[in-house]
């Protein structure tokens, strides 16, 4: 055991030390992947129901985070304490089940203590440890050792390098996983409706836009005051011009006012038509609100008429809305 009355070093390279130990903990696990790691994925592959991840713990704590994450990716999964399995919660194991046990040293009571009643029930066992010839990993039907040579605790007590393979391994496991399940980014996003990659991902302009009564619309031929009046009503910056069959002809916007201003003297006399935008930025209601986003920046505008298949305006949106839905 290290000399725990060694001379102090600088919190820097106390810091860089624990960095390169648990770097290397890390490199290791390459040389450790080996059939286990298929087997284990085979295993998890197969299972008609969740994957219940258990540990005791420090492995416990790195469990709940592996069980979200394969829960996110596409591998339903949840987290099950080893010791309240043993006093009711093991009922929510079935026998469609696969439980996947972490315990560095394989040897967990808690954890061990369920062997007899896993088995009963004939649901395959992936363990991880850092002793493949431990009791945990000796009765698994595959093991994944994530082993390492020391802690980067100077004393090689607290469990730091063995929980950073544990959760790289981990990773790794679920990563192997979402490929091989050929996952998507909307499926991710269907788990993560909340988060802004979500909305990235699913969230369309029909969710967001201005409809009915609050879009912004004057026919053409209509007195140029008649669509500012329009877009002071509705607030949204821009009013569509809409010709007699309701298709959209263009749209006149707070830019175009400015410009109205510089080059004509009368603007009261104006019509729209005369000093609109033709044809106008449009967008279909269907497409992600992640794309309008992407039209307002390359052609330098806050707004955009939405239209159907008949180019019909339907509706209007703002790069308000895109902000306040969290798009952006």
């Amino acid at each position: 055991m290290p000399d725990s009355s060694a001379t102090p070093v600088s919190p820097r390279e106390s810091a860089l030390r624990t960095l390169t130990v648990e770097q290397a903990a890390i490199g290791d696990l390459k040389a450790k992947l080996d059939a286990h790691f298929d087997r284990a994925c085979e295993l998890i592959l197969a299972c008609r129901g969740r994957v219940v991840v258990t540990g005791m713990g420090k492995s416990g704590h790195i469990g709940g985070k592996l069980a979200a994450t394969l829960a996110s990716t596409g591998t339903p999964a949840f987290f099950v304490h080893p010791g309240e399995a043993s006093h009711g919660d093991l009922g929510m194991i079935t026998p469609t089940d696969l439980v996947l046990a972490l315990s560095n040293s394989g040897e967990t009571g808690e954890v061990t203590a369920l062997l007899p009643l896993l088995k009963r029930l004939g649901v395959p066992l992936v363990s991880m440890t850092g002793r493949p010839d431990s009791t945990l990993a000796r009765h698994a039907d595959a093991h994944l050792d994530s082993g390492v040579a020391r802690e980067a605790c100077p004393l090689d007590l607290a469990p730091t390098s063995s929980t950073t393979a544990a959760l790289a391994l981990g990773d790794a496991l679920a990563v192997a996983l979402l490929e091989a399940r050929g996952f998507t980014a909307e499926q991710f996003a269907l788990s993560h409706p909340g988060g802004s990659l979500g909305k990235r991902l699913l969230l369309r302009v029909q969710d967001i836009m201005h409809s009915g009564e609050r879009l912004p619309r004057v026919a053409l031929g209509s007195p140029l005051r008649d669509a500012l009046l329009e877009i002071t009503r509705q607030g949204l910056g821009f009013t569509c011009v809409v010709n007699a069959d309701g298709t959209l002809a263009g749209v006149y916007t707070d830019g175009d006012l400015r410009r109205t201003l510089d080059q004509h003297r009368d603007v009261l006399r104006l019509t729209v038509d005369e000093v609109m935008t033709r044809p106008g930025r449009r967008i279909a209601p269907d497409v992600l609100a992640a794309e309008a986003v992407r039209i307002m920046e390359d052609g330098k505008i806050t707004a955009l008429a939405v239209v159907d298949d008949h180019q019909r305006p339907i509706g209007a949106l703002h790069m308000h809305d895109l902000l306040a839905s969290g798009v952006i």
